[in-house]
This record gives structure tokens, sequence and C-alpha cells, in this order.
């Protein structure tokens, strides 16, 4: 079977993308995507839900306009973003983990309008109330939608649409917005980042030049659709390749879903760190045989976490890093070139610049550019005005934000972000040490750190942690044997029963601090 051509992909659209994946699979692939619903999809049965539902969609909405998607991890949430993209309308995936505020701010952000979601789907997750607290929103049910495509539509689909799909949309530039995806808000108010068809394909076709997926293959995505990573990892990457795919809708299940990677045969898991620890802990030696590959992104990989893999499953976990604004991936670690502590190397047409920093000796903050990169930003202050990319390294860069060093084999360490820094007694320190010694020692319990003001010092580290066991002094033997200096410890620490999560399973730091600043 050949593969997909990674030079052409990113000069079409998602929509020429699924319409190749049909030409090059077929439309007959059952089993070739499995979701909470009974049953399966081919490729034949993702173009006809793409068809029908961007024709549905078109009548409701206006060429360009944003239109909020806020649906779970289904075939179906995945036909509408490509049906919507497909009319050259552009899918704004809101993040329901942000409840109605969030999804509030998002909606100011991009300017939507038009709001699609399911009756079903807000009763089970017990969003209705919030959905319809939304202000100056019209909500569209895809239930309600179904019953308007009537016996006109249905003779279009069936004896012209699914034999000409390329002729029944309008003509579109893969420069043009393909989604708007939304930051987690952890370090201020949400931004919307505008990813084009070039950037979210040119993404898929980077991880298949080191990567080789294809139809013998079964990735099982739990991650959102409108996080980057579950986007362009968990849901396009099989779409393009012809990996078989197994949607499940929460990551949060983490007795169920090493038991879903079994009964399925996957072998193929994209997850965080917080997750793989649940799965780890959770899982039989036999729910997991089957997998090949794990990579873990979106957080830096634990240290337990990689051992409590290695140990119990003999499966190395490969690191990797990214950010939406790169669409997201950025470097992995490979099978045949793993070298933990690391990311791994850039993908390949990825560059990147580490600018000096003042108070860090070592490394610097990292900026990038590629054709993954997204076409701009909308800011809350300047709702769906577009800021193109631009960084201290010049016009077209994006600044990462993060401390990073880059070894003479291209290896590439993140140290810590930069607003993840304490400057205390004169010296930059990263808040991120504080909490790899606390997970060292309490793999089992959360744990978060915060820069608060000290008089005499400039700044001292607080640690939360949710371990009532865990000392000041079991830090400091801890940094000790590490070779860590005294400076690196809490100054205090600060007993919580539970943290401020994000839907990815990371600490919401904006909100820890708001919490503990009201306390």
């Amino acid at each position: 079977m050949p593969s997909a051509d990674p030079a052409e992909l990113s000069r079409g659209t998602l929509f020429q993308a699924l319409v190749a994946a049909v030409r090059r699979f077929g439309r007959h692939t059952p089993a070739q995507w499995e979701d909470a619903v009974p049953g399966s999809y081919g490729y034949g049965d993702l173009l006809k839900m793409s068809l029908a539902l961007g024709r549905l969609c078109a009548r409701l909405t206006q060429p360009g306009e944003h239109v909020g998607v806020l649906m779970p991890n289904v075939a179906a949430t995945v036909a509408l973003v490509i049906g919507l993209s497909s009319r050259r309308r552009v899918p704004c995936m809101l993040n329901y983990t942000t409840g109605s505020e969030g999804m509030q701010n998002a909606c100011h952000v991009a300017g939507v309008r038009t709001l699609i979601t399911s009756r079903a789907f807000l009763d089970k997750a017990q969003l209705t109330a919030q959905a319809e607290a939304l202000r100056d929103v019209r909500i569209h049910y895809l239930e309600d939608l179904r019953r308007r495509f009537g016996i006109v539509d249905k003779l279009w689909l069936m004896g012209y649409a699914l034999w000409f799909p390329a002729h029944t949309v309008p003509p579109a530039d893969p420069e043009e917005p393909a989604v708007v995806l939304f930051t987690s808000g952890t370090e201020g108010r949400p931004k919307g980042v505008v990813l084009s068809h070039r950037a979210l394909l040119a993404n898929v076709a980077q991880i298949l030049r080191i990567f080789s997926f294809g139809p013998g293959d079964r990735i099982f995505n739990c991650l959102p659709i409108f996080h980057s990573f579950g986007l362009t990892a968990g849901t396009l990457l099989p779409l393009v390749s012809g990996a078989r795919l197994v949607l499940y809708t929460t990551p949060l299940h983490y007795k169920e879903i090493p038991r879903l990677i079994r009964e399925k045969g996957c072998n193929t898991l994209f997850s965080t760190s917080t997750f793989l620890h649940h799965y780890a802990r959770h899982a039989t030696r036999e729910d997991l045989e089957s997998l090949r590959y794990v990579v873990a992104g979106a957080e830096k990989l634990a240290e337990p976490v990689r051992e409590l893999w290695r140990e119990k499953y003999g499966i190395d976990v490969l690191e990797g890093y990214g950010m939406t604004e790169m669409a997201p991936v950025v470097a992995v670690n490979l099978p045949d070139s793993n070298r933990p502590g690391t990311v791994g190397r850039l993908l390949p047409d990825i560059e990147a610049r580490i600018l000096p920093v003042e108070g860090i000796a070592e490394g610097g903050e990292l900026h990038l550019r590629g054709p993954n990169l997204m076409s701009g930003y909308y800011r809350p202050e300047a709702p769906c005005v577009l800021e193109p990319p631009r960084s201290a390294a010049g016009e077209g860069w994006y600044g990462t934000g993060d401390v990073a060093k880059m070894d003479e084999d291209g290896y590439l360490t993140i140290q810590g972000r930069l607003k993840r820094f304490a400057k205390v007694a004169g010296e930059q320190v990263c808040l991120d040490l504080a909490e790899s010694l606390a997970r060292m020692l309490s793999s089992e319990a959360q744990h978060a750190t915060l820069a608060v003001p000290e008089a005499g010092r400039g700044e001292a580290i607080v640690l939360y942690t949710t371990d009532p066991a865990l000392t000041r002094e079991r830090l400091a033997a801890a940094a000790q044997r590490l070779g860590l200096p005294e400076i690196v410890l809490p100054r205090r620490i600060v007993l919580r029963e539970s943290l401020p999560l994000l839907g990815t399973g990371k600490v919401d730091y904006r909100r820890l601090a708001q919490e503990e600043q009201s306390a």
C-alpha cells in the first residue's frame, strides 16, 4: 500500500487529505475508525459524514464565519470539523473542561456566534447549563440538523457528491484557517491559535517522515480533539496514514482504557505523563503488551513514570515536545535513538534559535519556525484580528517562552518555562526542579510550585502538595543525592486536598495562584 506523500500533504486541505485517503486505502475499510458509538466507520463513511455535515452547516453560517464546535471524541466530530472547513467555515474547538467562563472567553476571542453541539453529549457530560449560559451565541444541535437532511440532499450525496467529492466544495487555499484552538490560559486569558490546513498537514507529514505509520497500525486516542496533540497526532495522523483509530471520549477512565487497549489490539498510545502514570498503575501486563509506541507530550515526562513503564511493562516511553502554536509536534525521541531526559531531535524542516537570557548561564529561550507554524494569534484585547508570529528572533518566528539547550547531537532539553523561573536571592531558579524532586519522592500525589514575593530574597518557592508526609528535610536529602543546590528547595510546603487541573491533566497554575490569593 503506497504511503501518503509528505511533500503533497501540506499543499492541500483537510478535506482533500480525506479524499486522497479514500482513493489510497479504499472506501470499504471496516473498523477503520471506532468510537463510543456502537459500530465502526470506514473511509467511505467518514467522507459521507463530512459531505453531509458540511452541506447542512453551510445553510446556517456564512463563508469565513468562525463556528464553535462543542463535541466529544467521536468520528462525527472529526467529520464536522472537516465538513465545516471544506465549506470555508472555521471550526473553533471549545474546551468544555474550562467551564462556562472559559468557553465564553473563547467565543469572544474568536468571534463565535454560531455553536454546533449535541444534546446527547451535553446531557451525558452534564454541560447543558454551561452551554445554554453562553451569551450572544446561537446553538444548533446535530440531532436537529440530521432531520433536515431531506430527500434532495440524499440524492445529491449518494448520486453525485460521494463520487465527485472534489467538485462539491468551493476552492480552498491551504493557507486558509483550518481550525482555531485555544491556549490553556494557565498564564493569562486564553488566546486563539489559528492553524492553517498547511500547518496541520505539514506537521502530520513531518511525523510520517520519522515514524512509519500505516494500515497495519492501530492508534488509541483518548486525548481531546480540542487539544492540538489529540487533533494532529491522535486524529489527523491516522486519517492520512491509513492507521486504524480507536477514539475514546475521556483520558480519565484509568481502568477502562488499558482494558480497551488490550481488547482492540492497539499498538500506539499518545498521552501525557500524568495520564500514563495512572494507566500504568491500573493495568496488567497483558493489557498493554500490544503497545509498540507510547509517546508522552504536553508536559514533562516524570522520571518515576518512565521507570514504572519500563520496569512493569518493558516499554520505553518516548518523550516529545510541542505546543499548540506549532500544530503541535516539534521534537520527539525515537525507538532506536531514545535519550531519556531530552525531548529528542527536532522534526524535519523545523529551525530553532536559542537566544541568551539574563541570569541563566546554560541554555536560553527557544525560538522556532517551520511549515507547521501557526498563522497567528487572536488575542482577547483584539478579537478576530490576526497577529502573525514574531519574536526576538525576527518575523515569522515563534518565541516559545521555554528555556532550552541543545547538545552536539541535536537532542533538545527543556529546562522550564521562563515564567516558571523565580529570582531567589539574586539567582534564577527553575520552579520545576522542586516539583521533580517531589514527584521522585511521592509519585502518587500531586505537586505544584509557585513563586511568591519575599522581603530580602526577591522571591520564595512555595510547594503545594497532596502528600502530608512530604517534608523539606526529605526534599533536601534528595537534592543532596542529586547534587542540586539548596536554593532549589521550597521555602514553604502547603498541604492541599487536591490541585486544580487542566483537561490534559496538567496543573492549572493560574487557577492555583488565584485560589491562594483569595484564601
